[in-house]
């Protein structure tokens, strides 16, 4: 049986930030994630009309800018009209910096398609900072990763009980499998570690579950709430 003891530390990954305080995917709110503890921030990429990467989960700005405009169709001159405050769509060069001025910490960058890939990998490796990077998402978009680098941290996001096929994890080999936390268990976990792979789980808000998910041996935890996170894993709370 593990013992706490035996646990190696799980990390605190911080869903698009620190959303409860500042706005998801936004400087501030990864500033703020930093400041509660996060080892990893995690970040969703869209492309601008000049195929910038910008910091954005929707397709629209509806949601989080009140605009009704696709990024895809907008520019990132324009995306600068939208500043709110100390507030606007960053670039993903500007998300690379400001952890990367975090001594240890890293940007896990969330890719659904494998659209942004290319143009994500050119700010990555222009900027110099493979090593402060990891990358999640789809099947798709990760083997579109795995193409441009032999050796870019992949978490591999899976919504099955059942473990990817072989020959897929042969292609991918990716370091983490990826699952919402309700599939996470100490048999999930037993038959991932039986491929070579940690698991990595998100979203995850509440104390209780975040103990339960620690005690499984989930080696990597996303939450909304980061401060809380860092707390449980640090025994605090």
């Amino acid at each position: 049986m593990t013992t706490p003891a035996d646990r190696r530390p799980v990390l605190a990954v911080a869903h698009r930030g620190d959303p409860y305080r500042h706005r998801e995917n936004t400087l501030p709110s990864v500033e703020s994630a930093l400041a509660a503890g996060a080892d990893a921030v995690e970040v969703d990429v869209q492309l601008t009309r000049d195929k910038v990467p910008v910091l954005l989960h929707d397709q629209t700005l509806e949601r989080l800018w009140g605009d009704p405009r696709s990024i895809g169709r907008v520019t990132t001159e324009q995306l600068a009209e939208l500043r709110q405050g100390d507030l606007a769509v960053p670039t993903l060069a500007e998300a690379i910096k400001t952890v990367a001025a975090a001594r240890g910490r890293r940007l896990l960058i969330d890719l659904d398609e494998p659209g942004p890939v290319a143009a994500t990998w050119d700010v990555v490796t222009g900027l110099g900072a493979e090593d402060r990077v990891a990358f999640c998402g789809s099947a798709t978009a990760m083997l579109a990763v795995r193409e441009l680098s032999r050796d870019a941290e992949i978490a591999l996001t899976w919504k099955q009980p059942r473990m990817p096929a072989p020959a897929l994890l042969r292609d991918l080999r990716p370091r983490f499998l990826n699952p919402p936390f309700g599939l996470v268990t100490p048999a999930f976990v037993a038959a991932a570690a039986d491929q070579g792979l940690a698991v990595s789980t998100w979203t995850v808000d509440l104390r209780r579950t975040m103990r339960r998910l620690r005690d499984t041996g989930a080696a990597s935890i996303t939450s909304n709430r980061i401060a809380v996170l860092r707390s449980v894993l640090d025994g605090r709370r």
